[in-house]
C-alpha cells in the first residue's frame, strides 16, 4: 500500500539545501565566481541576473534536465559519491542476507534492463488477472479493495498513522484525500491550454501503459474513460493548493461511530485490521472530509466493472517504474509534457535513486563515514546557535507583536531541536528479504512492504523523535513543526553554501540563510500554529494573529503580482510559507553575520574588510543570489507554479530582496529602480 501522509515538514527547496560552517575570514572569494557577474546590469534592475548571468550561460540546460541550478551541481557530485559506495559494495561479493548484499542486488537489478525487458509485464500478470477475474458481488469487491490497500495502492483515499496534531508524542490515524494520478485538481478541471495538454498526455499515458500490460487498444480506451471519470469526480472535491495549506482545517477528529456513519461504504473494522494489522482506532482524523465523502459516494455508486478498471490502472501505475523499458519510456513521454525535459536520466542515476529509496540509511551510514568529518558537525552547532540568538533579537524587536506572544515565541525558539549530519541510530534492515532470483519488481514490492510494516509497527507506541525524514546523503534541509526541529543532513558541505575556506560573508549568505530559513519556518503561516512541543496550539493573542495575517497577505500579494510566463502568475498564497522563510532567513542571517564580525573586532564598513573590492554586506547578498543560480524550461515553470510551494529561483532573490532596506543601502538602490520598494510598502514579518 502506498501511504499518503499529512507531511508538513518544510524544506529549503524541492531539490535541497543545507551545510556546515567554519566561517573563517578570508580576503578572496571561495563560493562566488566574478566571471559569473554581469555588472552592466544594475543591481536595482535585476540583481539575480547581475550575479548569475555568467553561471547561466556556462550551464545551459541539457536534454536530461527541465531545470538545473546550484543544487543540481551539488547533487550531481553527490550522486557520483554514492554510486562509488554502492558499486563498491557489489564488488565485495557480499554475503546473502547482509545489508551490502541487499543494496547491491537492488542496484544491479535496476541496471539490468535485459532481464526486465525479457520479463515485460509478466511480474504483475497474476495481480492483473486477480483484478479482472474477481467476481462482481459486493463481498468479492470488498475483498479486492482490502487486498489492494494492504499491498499495492491507495485507491479512492489514503490512510495511515502519523504524529497527532494535538499531541505530537503520540500517533493518530489519518484518513485523507487520494486516488488521483495527477498531482493537482486543476489538471482535471480546467480547460486552458496547459491543463488540457497535461490531461491529454495523461490519457495517452494510461492507454499506452495498459497496452504495455497486455490489454487491447479497445480495452485500454475503456480503462482510460473509467479512470478519468473516477479521478475527475474525486478532483471536484479535492482541496485547492491554497486550501491544502490550512493545517488547522485538517484536524477533524471523528469518533469511530461517526466515521462509519458518514462513510458507510468502507468496511472500516476490516480496513484497519486487514490493511494495517491493527485494531480499529477509537478515533480518526479526517483531513479532507468532503474529498473522503466523494470517495465514499463513488464506492457506493460505481458499477464493479468501472471500479476494476480503476484498480487495474492503479496496479500498473505503481509497478511501471520497476518493469521493462516500454513502461519507463512511456512514463518519460508523459514527463516531457509535464516539465519539458527532453532526455531520460541515465540508467545508473535512476538505479541509484531506487536503491537509496529502498535502503537509504544503509547507504547514508557509509556516506557519513567517508564524507562527513565530526568537526563539521561541531562547526554547524556553533553557527546554528548564532542564528538562534539573532532570531531571538528579531523577535524582541518586533513592533507588531505583543510581549506575551513574544515570550511564547522565545520559548519555542529555545526549544528547537537541532539535528545535524546523521541520525543517532540507524534503521535496521535485517528483516527486509531481497532475493536476486526474484524479479526487480518483486524485490521492490518487498521493499515497499517493509517500509509499510515499519510505519504500521509504530502504532500504539510513543513517537520516536530521533527519527529522520531525510537520509544523510540527501542534498536538502527541513523544519518539522510536529517535532519543532530543524534538520541538516550531511550531504551539502560544499560551496556555495559552505566552505571552511570561504569568507564569513559568503558562508552567512549561503548556509546561514538556509539555517535562518528553516528556523523561520517555525514561525511562518503554518509553523506558527504549533507550540514549542510540536502540538497544534494557539499561543498567539487575537490581535497578534490578525497583525501577522495582514502582513502575510501583503507578502502574498507581492508574489501574486509576478507574471512568470505570459498570462501565468505566481501563486503567492501557495508559496507563502517559503516566502516568509526566505525573507526571515535573510534578515536573521544578516544579523548573525554582523554580530559575528563585531565579536571578531571587524568593522564591515572599513576598506580593510572589503573582499575583492566589495563590502562584506554586498558579498553576503551576492552569495544569497548565487545559491539560487538556475536555468529552467518554460514547461517546468508552469509545472512548478502549479505543484511547488517554493517560488521560482529568480523571484526568491529579486522579490524577496525588495523588502530588505539594508540590501538597498548596500547597493545604492533608489526610488525609480525596478527593485526599489518604498519603506511603507515593504513587508517585514520576522
Amino acid at each position: 500500500m502506498k501511504i499518503s501522509f499529512l507531511f508538513i515538514s518544510m524544506a529549503i527547496t524541492a531539490a535541497g539545501t543545507v551545510a556546515l560552517t567554519g566561517c573563517h575570514k578570508k580576503s578572496q572569494f571561495k563560493s562566488l565566481d566574478p566571471q559569473s557577474f554581469d555588472e552592466s546590469i544594475p543591481a536595482g534592475a535585476d540583481f539575480y541576473t547581475r550575479i548569475n548571468k555568467g553561471w547561466q550561460e556556462n550551464h545551459p540546460l541539457t536534454p536530461e534536465y527541465s531545470r538545473y541550478g546550484q543544487f543540481n551541481v551539488l547533487n550531481d557530485e553527490n550522486e557520483l559519491r554514492v554510486q562509488e559506495i554502492v558499486t563498491g559494495l557489489a564488488a565485495q561479493n557480499p554475503e546473502p542476507g547482509t545489508v551490502a548484499f541487499k543494496v547491491s542486488t537492488i542496484y544491479n537489478q535496476a541496471m539490468d534492463s535485459t532481464r526486465r525487458n525479457s520479463d515485460g509485464a509478466q511480474p504483475i500478470q497474476a495481480n492483473l488477472k486477480r483484478i479482472v477475474e474477481t467476481p462482481e458481488d459486493a463481498k468479492s469487491m470488498a475483498d479486492l479493495f482490502m487486498w489492494l490497500h494492504a499491498n499495492y495502492a491507495s485507491p479512492f483515499f489514503s490512510a495511515g498513522p502519523q504524529e497527532n496534531l494535538s499531541n505530537s508524542n503520540e500517533y493518530a490515524m489519518y484518513v485523507g484525500g487520494g486516488g488521483l494520478g495527477l498531482r493537482d485538481r486543476d489538471y482535471y478541471l480546467l480547460d486552458d491550454e496547459r491543463n488540457t495538454a497535461v490531461r491529454e498526455a495523461y490519457k495517452k499515458l494510461i492507454a499506452t501503459q495498459m497496452q504495455n500490460a497486455g490489454f487491447t487498444a479497445e480495452e485500454a480506451a475503456r480503462i482510460v474513460d473509467n479512470v478519468m471519470k473516477i479521478e475527475t469526480s474525486i478532483a471536484e472535491e479535492t482541496w485547492t493548493r491554497e486550501q491544502s495549506r490550512n493545517i488547522a482545517a485538517m484536524n477533524n477528529v471523528y469518533p469511530l461511530a461517526q466515521l462509519k456513519k458518514e462513510y458507510p461504504n468502507v468496511q472500516w473494522d476490516r480496513f484497519f485490521v486487514e490493511t494495517m494489522g491493527i485494531e480499529t482506532p477509537e478515533t480518526v482524523i479526517v483531513t479532507e472530509p468532503n474529498t473522503v465523502k466523494r470517495a465514499n459516494d463513488l464506492m457506493g455508486s460505481l458499477n464493479p466493472a468501472e471500479v476494476k478498471d480503476y484498480y487495474l490502472w492503479k496496479m500498473v501505475a505503481g509497478a511501471a517504474p520497476y518493469l521493462s523499458d516500454d513502461f519507463t519510456d512511456a512514463s518519460f513521454e508523459f514527463s516531457k509534457v509535464m516539465s519539458g525535459v527532453q532526455e531520460q536520466r541515465p540508467r545508473w542515476k535512476r538505479a541509484l535513486a531506487a536503491t537509496e529509496g529502498a535502503l537509504g540509511e544503509a547507504v547514508g551510514q557509509l556516506y557519513v563515514e567517508k564524507y562527513f568529518p565530526e568537526s563539521s558537525k561541531q562547526q554547524m552547532l556553533v553557527l546554528v546557535e548564532n542564528l538562534r540568538e539573532a532570531l531571538g533579537t528579531h523577535i524582541d524587536n518586533l513592533t507588531w507583536m505583543s510581549d506575551s506572544t513574544k515570550a511564547n515565541a522565545r520559548k519555542k525558539l529555545a526549544a528547537f531541536t537541532v539535528k545535524i549530519g546523521y541520525p543517532d541510530k540507524w534503521k535496521d534492515y535485517s528483516s527486509m528479504e531481497i532475493d536476486p532470483e526474484k524479479s526487480y519488481y518483486d524485490n521492490m514490492h518487498e521493499v515497499s512492504m517493509w517500509h509499510q510494516r515499519d510505519t504500521y509497527s509504530k502504532w500504539g507506541k510513543p513517537v520516536d523523535k530521533t527519527e529522520w525524514g531525510m537520509t544523510p546523503q540527501t542534498v536538502n534541509a527541513y523544519y518539522n513543526p510536529m517535532a519543532n526541529e530543524i534538520v541538516f543532513p550531511a550531504a551539502i558541505l560544499q560551496a556555495p553554501f559552505f566552505d571552511p575556506e570561504a569568507t564569513d560573508a559568503e558562508n552567512y549568505g549561503g548556509i546561514g540563510v538556509v539555517i535562518g530559513h528553516e528556523m523561520t519556518h517555525g514561525f511562518d503561516d503554518q509553523g506558527r500554529i504549533f507550540d514549542d512541543q510540536g502540538n497544534m496550539t494557539d499561543w498567539w493573542t487575537a490581535e497578534d494573529a490578525a497583525a501577522f495575517n495582514e502582513l502575510a497577505e501583503q507578502l502574498a500579494a507581492q508574489f501574486d503580482a509576478i507574471e512568470v510566463l505570459p498570462g501565468v502568475h505566481a501563486n503567492g498564497h501557495f508559496t507563502l510559507g517559503e516566502n516568509i522563510a526566505d525573507q526571515g532567513g535573510l534578515r536573521v542571517s544578516r544579523t548573525a553575520f554582523l554580530n559575528s564580525q563585531e565579536k571578531k573586532g571587524i568593522d564591515v564598513n572599513s576598506e580593510e574588510a572589503k573582499i575583492e573590492g566589495y563590502t562584506p554586506e554586498q558579498v553576503f547578498y551576492m552569495n544569497y543570489a548565487n545559491i539560487w543560480a538556475n536555468n529552467v524550461r518554460d514547461e517546468e515553470i508552469q509545472n512548478l507554479t502549479t505543484s511547488d510551494p517554493h517560488s521560482l529561483a529568480k523571484n526568491r532573490v529579486n522579490v524577496t530582496l525588495r523588502n530588505i532596506t539594508p540590501f538597498f543601502e548596500a547597493f545604492g538602490i533608489q526610488e525609480g529602480d525596478s527593485l526599489y520598494l518604498a519603506p511603507e510598502q515593504q513587508v517585514v514579518i520576522w
